[in-house]
C-alpha cells in the first residue's frame, strides 16, 4: 500500500469515521459551521446583527406569522463585504407589521398591527407614488417567526444564528492564540530543560493556580468590554493546558534516535523542534484543541451572561439567556431555553469529537485499523 495510506493522520481519520458518536458530533459541528459560513444569507432577518425590532411583536410564540408592509429605506448605507459577512446586510425596506390592508388603483390603506384583541390599530394611507413598484407582490409580504420573537420583537431564529458566529469566532481565534503561546513555551521548556524549564514551569503553575473564569473576567475588565477583547482574553487563559501537554510530549519525543541523528547532522534547535518534534505530537494537540474549543464557547457564554462579552445589540447566546432568564418560570420559557440548547448541542458535539479524536490517535487503536 502507498506511503500516504500508512500515515498516522490517515489511520486516525479512518478510525474516527468508525466512531459513530464522534461522527455525529462532527456532523452537528458542520451544520453549525454552515450557518457561520453562510452568514446573514441564511438568516430570516439578514439585517445588521439581526436587530430589527417590532415592539408590537414582543414575545410571540414559535410559528407566529404576520403581514408586513414594505416601505423604501432612505437610510440605507453602503457596506464592505466583511461588514456584510460579519454583521448582515442593510435592508432595502422598512417593515411595518399590519393587521389588515386594502389596495386601490392609486393608494393603499393599512391598519397597523398592535398585538391586541381586537386589534384597533392606527389606519395609515399611502399613495402609489410612495412606492417604486406599486403592487401587492411588491409592497406586501408575510413574515414567519419559526422560533417566535424575543422581548424586543426580534426574530429568535435569526438571533440564534447570529450568535453561532460569535461562538465559533471566539473558539477559533482563542484556540489559535492558545496554540501559539502553549506550543512555543511547552516545546522550549521541554527541549532545553534545566533552568529554562524551571522558569517556564513556574510561570505556567502561577497561571494554572488562578481560576480560569476569574482570570478571564480580570483580563476582560483590563482590556475593556467588547467584541475583540473577548477573543484575546479567552485565548490568553487557555494556553496553559496546551503548554503542559506539549511539554510532556516533547520530553518523550526528544529522547528518540531520530532526534539524536538530527543533532549529529548539525541541524539547528529550531529546525529539530519545528520539523522533527512537533509533527510527531500533532495528535494530542488536536485532541486538546477540540476540548478547549468547547471550553471557549462556555467561557464566552458565561462572559456574555455577565455582560462582559460582546455588547448589545450583537447577538450572543449567553446574553440572550441573561435577557430572558426571568421568563423561565412563565409560558415564554423558550426564550432562554433555545439559546441554552444551542450552547449544549455545540459544546457536547465538540466533547464527543474530542473523545473520538483521543481514541483515533491512540497508537493501540491505530493498530486495530486495517492498513
Amino acid at each position: 500500500m502507498s506511503k500516504k495510506n500508512k500515515s498516522p493522520l490517515h489511520l486516525a481519520w479512518k478510525k474516527l469515521l468508525q466512531n459513530k458518536i464522534a461522527v455525529l458530533g462532527l456532523f452537528v459541528i458542520s451544520a453549525f459551521l454552515l450557518i457561520v459560513v453562510a452568514g446573514p444569507i441564511l438568516r430570516p432577518d439578514s439585517s445588521p446583527k439581526a436587530n430589527v425590532q417590532h415592539l408590537e411583536l414582543t414575545r410571540k410564540s414559535p410559528g407566529f406569522s404576520v403581514d408586513m408592509l414594505l416601505l423604501p429605506n432612505p437610510q440605507k448605507r453602503s457596506q464592505s463585504f466583511l461588514q456584510e459577512f460579519i454583521y448582515g446586510f442593510q435592508t432595502n425596506f422598512i417593515e411595518i407589521p399590519i393587521a389588515n390592508y386594502s389596495i386601490t388603483k392609486d393608494k393603499i390603506e393599512v391598519e397597523k398591527y398592535t398585538g391586541n384583541e381586537p386589534n384597533n390599530g392606527e389606519i395609515i394611507s399611502f399613495a402609489s407614488t410612495d412606492f417604486e413598484q406599486f403592487s401587492e407582490e411588491g409592497i406586501m409580504t408575510k413574515k414567519h417567526y419559526w422560533l417566535g420573537t424575543d422581548r424586543y420583537g426580534r426574530d429568535m431564529l435569526s438571533r440564534l444564528m447570529g450568535g453561532t458566529w460569535i461562538s465559533f469566532a471566539v473558539g477559533f481565534i482563542s484556540i489559535l492564540i492558545s496554540l501559539f503561546i502553549g506550543i512555543s513555551l511547552g516545546s522550549i521548556a521541554a527541549y532545553f530543560g534545566g533552568k529554562v524549564d524551571d522558569l517556564i514551569m513556574w510561570f505556567i503553575n502561577v497561571i494554572w493556580s488562578v481560576p480560569t473564569l476569574l482570570l478571564v473576567i480580570a483580563m476582560t475588565l483590563a482590556l475593556g468590554k467588547g467584541f475583540w477583547q473577548v477573543f484575546v482574553a479567552v485565548g490568553l487563559t487557555m494556553w496553559v493546558e496546551v503548554a503542559r501537554v506539549v511539554r510532556g510530549q516533547v520530553m518523550s519525543t526528544k529522547q528518540m534516535e531520530f532526534i539524536e541523528a538530527g543533532k549529529s547532522f548539525g541541524f539547528t534547535n529550531a529546525r529539530i523542534i519545528m520539523k522533527h518534534i512537533l509533527p510527531n505530537v500533532t495528535g494530542p494537540i488536536i485532541v486538546i484543541s477540540a476540548a478547549n474549543f468547547a471550553a471557549a464557547i462556555l467561557i464566552e457564554a458565561g462572559l456574555s451572561f455577565l455582560g462582559l462579552g460582546a455588547q448589545p445589540p450583537q447577538a450572543t447566546w449567553g446574553k440572550m439567556i441573561a435577557e430572558h432568564k426571568g421568563y423561565i418560570i412563565t409560558g415564554d420559557a423558550y426564550l432562554a431555553i433555545f439559546p441554552g440548547i444551542a450552547i449544549c448541542l455545540l459544546v457536547l458535539s465538540f466533547v464527543l469529537l474530542g473523545n473520538g479524536l483521543r481514541d483515533a490517535f491512540d497508537t493501540k487503536n491505530m493498530k486495530q485499523v486495517g492498513v
